[in-house]
């Protein structure tokens, strides 16, 4: 009986370590910090409150340039972000792609010549929020123009429209230029403002013209702490 028992035993641990690898397994799995919701079609991804002072840059505040980066020494604009995250840029880039996204084209710079058109971003339009306590137990989703302000003015800046541009791919090493790999997971930018750098995943539709006079800020009374975990929502606009 113990013959029969021990190649059933074995034939059962093969059967279950196949199962735990299926492709049908890993289909399912999903990067840890990035959540997909088929049905609302929405991307949630796991979220820090960024610190706006940085020690190595002595206590220096930046003006926003992006949403969404990671944390320094990682993140190549970690002075210059609202949240933090740890995740892959590439795992949200596939997040939207699953919920039927397809990304354009992300712009850099300004025009080559004065009086050119400044480059600008192209692709499906996503809506981006981030989930905050209401202060009822609960959590309310606010639009960036209602987390950021003109320090000087106190006023919100100009209605933003986000773009799932995906990212300009990039080669790591000048003497491999075709070894190339998705850019915004070599530096770490998720979603930028303006066009300052292509490796990315979302920008806005604003160009280097806005950047030269939108120096902004968070509003300190919407967003808690610095480091207080919270939720970037990522949303496809109904038709």
């Amino acid at each position: 009986m113990k013959r029969v028992l021990i190649p059933l035993a074995c034939l059962v641990a093969i059967l279950v370590w196949f199962a735990e690898r299926s492709p049908a397994q890993d289909k399912d799995k999903k990067a840890p910090g990035v959540t997909v919701d088929m049905e609302k079609k929405l991307v949630f991804v796991d979220m820090k409150v960024a610190p706006r002072k940085l020690a190595h840059l002595k206590g220096e505040v930046y003006p926003i340039e992006l949403i969404a980066s990671w944390p320094h020494p990682k993140g190549k604009k970690a002075h210059e972000t609202v949240l933090t995250f740890d995740v892959n840029p590439s795992e949200v880039h596939k997040g939207l792609e699953k919920l039927g996204l397809k990304p354009g084209k992300p712009a850099k710079g300004s025009a080559p010549k004065e009086g050119d058109p400044d480059p600008k971003a192209e692709g499906p339009v996503v809506n981006v929020y981030v989930e905050v306590p209401d202060g009822a137990g609960g959590n309310k989703r606010l639009g960036f123009e209602k987390v950021l302000m003109d320090p000087k003015s106190k006023k919100p800046p100009p209605k933003m429209t986000f773009i799932f541009t995906g990212s300009a791919m990039t080669a790591p090493d000048p003497n491999k230029p075709n070894d190339k790999k998705y850019g915004a997971d070599l530096t770490g930018t998720l979603i930028a403002l303006f066009p300052v750098t292509d490796e990315t995943v979302l920008q806005t539709t604003w160009t280097m013209k806005e950047e030269k006079f939108l120096k902004l800020d968070v509003r300190p009374d919407v967003l808690p702490k610095e480091g207080t975990a919270l939720k970037l929502v990522l949303e496809v606009p109904s038709k």
